[in-house]
């Protein structure tokens, strides 16, 4: 049994296992989920998000007590996407990030589930500075940071994308 991090009237969060292979394969499938992140390419078989969960997920649970948890929706049980934090070595900070199936998306789920790991992390976690990053021309993931209460930080360039940097203190209380 995983263990179950937080949950909402809809979503129950928690962290991954193996057997969720199937679900992550199937969220990360549809070529629209990747459009912005960069990582096309990275799960296209049931080794792959195995990979994925045992190499990376768990590993980060081990490591830093978080990472990317499995959305489960209550109404059904199944999992439709991940939510959370994920310690990101390559910027130097915290990134709240959020992927689901695109039949899926535009239901408030991104937003509802994030909240409530936001709030998990100001009671539970040791964490203050938390950054997300979005690709500028979508629109839809900078309004989540944005409902996250998150504040435009910067704008750089990585490959062939101009992303937008938003930022939030959770213990602080900075604002920028």
């Amino acid at each position: 049994m995983s263990r179950i991090i937080t949950e909402t009237d809809r979503l129950i969060i928690r962290e991954f296992n193996l057997n969720d292979a199937a679900a992550v394969l199937h969220f990360n499938a549809p070529e629209e989920v990747n459009r912005y992140t960069g990582d096309a390419g990275m799960c296209e078989s049931l080794q792959d998000a195995e990979a994925i969960i045992r190499d990376i997920w768990l590993v980060e649970y081990d490591k830093f007590g978080y990472g990317r948890w499995a959305v489960v929706l209550k109404e059904t049980g199944k999992v439709i996407g991940f939510c959370g934090f994920k310690n990101e070595t390559r910027i130097g900070a915290v990134d709240i990030g959020y992927r689901f199936h695109p039949k899926h998306w535009g239901k408030g789920y991104a937003t509802e589930s994030n909240m409530a790991c936001v709030d998990y992390a100001r009671k539970e976690m040791k964490l203050d500075r938390v950054v997300g990053d979005a690709v500028a021309e979508n629109q839809a993931s900078i309004n989540v940071l944005l409902k996250l209460g998150m504040s435009f930080d910067k704008q750089y360039q990585e490959d062939q994308f101009t992303v937008n940097s938003y930022q939030m203190f959770l213990k602080s209380g900075r604002s920028t």
